[in-house]
């Protein structure tokens, strides 16, 4: 399992790759090996405002569909369009291909709230 240590990730196994001020976002290779092979990945908030924490789409496997939640207050500016057709990128490149949304932060204090790769192997017990 992969856990790149440039990355910040969340108690709800996403990671967030800040560049200025637009954080890009996924789901991490635990999550993604929790949930199965994905077959639909659903984002229809690009251009919408969000707080942190807030649902912004779904990811559909086969046996689950788990909401995903906004690490960081902001207007969602892209959708991986990618995933539209090959959603299962998820799982086989969830730190590059597999990406999900871009965001323009909106309150880059949020950052620090983000746990680090130490923290995060921590929680998942790795």
């Amino acid at each position: 399992m992969s856990t790149p240590l440039n990355l910040k990730y969340t108690k709800d196994h996403e990671w967030v790759l800040i560049e200025n001020d637009i954080a890009i976002i996924g789901i991490t290779d635990f999550a993604q090996g929790e949930l199965g092979d994905i077959v639909y990945v659903e984002v229809d908030t690009v251009g919408e405002k969000f707080e942190a924490e807030e649902v912004f789409g779904s990811v559909e496997a086969v046996k689950t569909v788990s909401d995903l939640f906004l690490p960081l207050s902001g207007e969602i500016i892209e959708f991986n369009d990618l995933l539209e057709s090959e959603p299962e990128k998820v799982n086989d490149d969830p730190y590059g291909d597999g990406w999900l949304i871009k965001v323009q932060i909106s309150n880059a204090s949020q950052v620090e709230s983000l746990m680090s790769a130490e923290e995060y192997k921590e929680m998942i017990g790795e």
